[in-house]
């Protein structure tokens, strides 16, 4: 979808801030837009500097080793931490699946973290430094859901420093602590304040902002955000919270490719079906039966290190304990949405922001976070000789007994507990249950086998920590031992879902991107139009790449597109697709083979109409598209008419319009009006740093159509120009270079101060 502004960057070495390629037109914000004085672009850069994916792997081993050390952790479990943490099975697979902004926004998650510590530890100067710091970089990923996400958990750490403080009578420190925390988190918001106001200004005009057709009755969060079906479609079921630590409970992702051992393979030879034809099923066929429409893995936390963390959570006291533990609660309740509703709709109403994030499955990310800390703790402490050894053996019995004790429960009864039968499984059930029937029956064997496996593991690390507690192996032999089996806990199941078949080499990648025989027919017509491509879907990008289109895949999608194109595109209006100037529509033929068909009635790059509709409101605006000739009448709302005055436009055939420009952010018209008239436009309406000229003088922009441009254009000769100029960019801009030149003042202070310190106690120490 990037293709257009990285060419329009290539060709004139300028930005361009509109990329009129997806969905009709948006703004470039979270399409990878490069603004001045991006610092922090360039400083993260320079961190990530192996090359993709490996950068991101690297980054979540460095920042929780960082956060470990911070929390006085010796490097050697810190590094067992680490891997904890960096090969946890739910960051390995975003990276699989292309989720990049989401893995570099959680790989800075632990760095956040240890400025917040660090600070509350009393070493001020260099805790604002590193929270401030870590902060512009965790904005810089650009993916606000998952640092929500870490904001409600520095909330739930703020609580619990908050008791703490209180009943050791510390509040001053307390305050004092959390107002430095205040202003190092503004500092590096401040640092990122283009594309924090940019996101910010498109945001209400995308499917997370203002629903402009909601009905009265709504809820507030259905006027104002994303819609309670839709945030939580991908909620967590409460069961399957058991493959945390046993991977395939609930079966696999997408495709589970059984093979020709598996039962439903046989069912399918037995039954009559041709060996081929039964292999291809038995290769496609799901087995995933938890509450998601579907999942590409389980979330996966190690056996190992769940069984460690839960030592970790009964050795700690204090607040450590405290904040690890509602930390992980609140995830993982958040995480089960439409399955405990009292909670979610109490976020949703009544929580800032919840409301404009979707997948709340999602929010277990905390717990890939907060997991493995109380793993290292859980280590940490069982070599710690200040707990009596018989508190040690207490817990440790008790952590082997939860875990041990259910997988082997699961192992026995396993295929007595459960119905391993999801919503979707019902009318196969019904229909053809000796079908359904060896499809469990594969479900079961899976479960068994990896609940078995996680047994093993569980008996393997327990070993090594007996003979810890036995005094039987060094500290340097344990740590190594358990590090083995940690890895190859998580990798293992890691390569389930990213192995070497998932990489590619750069002239595959480059053949992604070649012409079709329908694109390329398509690209011999060098006028202006759009395309609509019907048969890959609405949600695809493959056409963005080569043409203006109305496709697109963002979770950011323009809210006025996607209501014309669910409300009227995809029920055939045809008034609308001309308005929009598609020309052609690709489309599947009889054969199942990509075909295009020209629209010759497609209204152009601009005309003028014969009139004005007045309407009330956005609603009527919107319906009024399914009774309207769109080359005669435009539809404008009531507010307008005010500003227009007396105005009734004229349409003349001696009229003409033809485009001369059509860069990405400056399009230009060669127009000849006969008399007074009004143009409507094919490009989307967007109130934000789009201006209209007329021969070099301003104009206003009226919303017409519920989606589009349109002008007043006087009498005689012009020429109109539309030029794409946010100024959000240039406060922005501003105010990032402002606040990166006062970064840059303090951090050269706290090194002045630090060298001075230094050398304060140099000279004391050779007194």
């Amino acid at each position: 979808m990037v293709k257009q502004q990285n060419d329009h960057r290539e060709a004139t070495g300028e930005e361009t801030y509109w990329n009129n390629s997806p969905y009709g037109g948006m703004p470039t914000y979270q399409l990878g837009a490069k603004f001045p004085h991006d610092y922090m672009d360039k400083l993260d850069r320079m961190i990530r500097f192996l090359p993709r994916p490996a950068d991101y792997l690297f980054l979540y081993l460095l920042s929780f080793y960082i956060l470990l050390l911070v929390m006085r952790v010796p490097w050697k479990f810190a590094i067992l931490g680490a891997l904890a943490f960096g090969f946890s099975s739910y960051l390995i697979i975003i990276i699989g699946v292309g989720h990049n902004s989401k893995a570099h926004a959680i790989a800075y998650f632990p760095l956040v973290l240890a400025g917040i510590l660090l600070v509350y530890q009393k070493r001020y100067i260099w805790g604002f430094i590193l929270t401030a710091l870590a902060m512009g970089l965790e904005i810089q990923a650009n993916h606000y859901q998952m640092t929500y996400y870490l904001g409600l958990l520095a909330f739930v750490f703020g609580i619990v420093y908050f008791i703490d403080a209180l009943l050791k009578k510390e509040l001053k420190h307390f305050f004092k602590a959390s107002c430095l925390l205040l202003v190092a988190a503004l500092l590096g918001l401040a640092t990122n304040a283009t594309t924090l106001l940019a996101t910010s200004e498109y945001a209400e005009t995308s499917i997370r902002g203002k629903n402009l057709l909601a009905e009265e009755t709504a809820s507030s969060s259905e006027k104002n955000g994303l819609d309670y079906d839709y945030i939580t479609q991908y909620s967590y079921g409460k069961l399957e919270s058991l493959n945390l630590f046993i991977p395939k409970l609930m079966g696999l992702g997408r495709a589970s490719d059984l093979g020709t051992d598996s039962a439903f393979y046989q069912k399918l030879i037995e039954i009559g079906q041709p060996r081929e034809e039964a292999k291809y099923y038995a290769d496609v066929t799901g087995l995933y039966w938890g509450d998601q429409p579907f999942v590409e893995a389980p979330p996966y936390l190690g056996i190992t290190v769940v069984f460690l963390a839960l030592l970790g959570l009964l050795l700690v006291k204090g607040r450590l304990r405290w904040w690890l533990i509602s930390g992980m609660i609140l995830s993982l309740t958040l995480s089960w949405g439409k399955n405990l509703e009292f909670l979610t709709r109490f976020f949703i109403e009544h929580i800032p922001l919840y409301n404009k994030f979707r997948a709340v499955s999602s929010i277990q990310v905390l717990l890939e976070l907060l997991v493995p800390i109380a793993a290292v703790f859980g280590i940490y402490k069982l070599f710690d000789e200040k707990i009596s050894l018989a508190e040690r053996k207490k817990k440790f019995l008790i952590s082997l007994g939860v875990f041990g004790g259910l997988c082997i429960i699961f192992w026995l009864f396993g295929g007595s507990l459960f119905s391993f039968k999801s919503l979707s499984d019902v009318e196969l059930a019904l229909k053809q249950p000796i079908i359904f029937d060896s499809i469990k029956e594969d479900r079961i064997t899976i479960m068994k086998s990896d609940t078995l496996r996680s047994l093993i593991f569980i008996l393997l690390t327990g070993s090594v920590l007996w003979f810890v507690l036995k005094k039987k192996l060094s500290q340097n032999i344990a740590l190594a031992c358990l590090g083995v089996l940690i890895l190859a806990d998580l990798v293992s199941v890691d390569r389930r879902s990213v192995n070497k078949d998932d990489f590619i080499s750069k002239r595959e990648y480059k053949n992604y991107f070649q012409p079709t025989a329908v694109d390329t027919e398509i690209l011999k017509d060098k006028t202006y139009f759009r395309v609509f491509d019907q048969a890959r879907g609405y949600m695809n990008s493959h056409t963005t790449y080569f043409f203006n289109t109305i496709n697109g895949y963002s979770a950011v999608k323009p809210r006025r597109m996607e209501d014309v194109y669910y409300g009227h595109i995809e029920k055939g209006n045809l008034e609308v697709v001309n308005m929009l100037n598609i020309k052609y529509v690709i489309q599947q033929n009889e054969k199942r083979q990509l075909d295009v068909q020209k629209n010759p009635s497609a209204n152009g790059a601009a005309w003028f109409v014969e009139e004005l509709q007045f309407v009330d409101d956005y609603k009527e605006e919107f319906e009024a598209l399914s009774t309207i000739n769109t080359k005669k009448t435009a539809v404008i709302r009531i507010d307008y008419k005010t500003e227009l005055g007396a105005f009734d436009p004229v349409k003349d055939s001696l009229s003409t319009v033809a485009i001369s420009k059509t860069t990405p952010d400056h399009l230009a018209y060669n127009v000849y009006a006969s008399k007074p008239g009004f143009l409507v436009f094919s490009e989307t309406y967007y109130e934000h740093g789009w201006n209209a000229y007329i021969d070099g003088e301003s104009e206003p922009i009226y919303p017409v159509n519920y989606l589009l441009r349109g002008l007043k254009v006087p009498l005689g000769k012009h020429t109109i120009e539309f030029k794409f100029e946010p100024q959000v960019v240039k406060t922005g801009s501003s105010i990032t270079l402002g606040s990166s030149v006062l970064f840059l003042i303090l951090l050269i202070g706290a090194m002045f101060i630090e060298y001075k310190k230094h050398n304060s106690v140099s000279q004391n120490d050779e007194l």
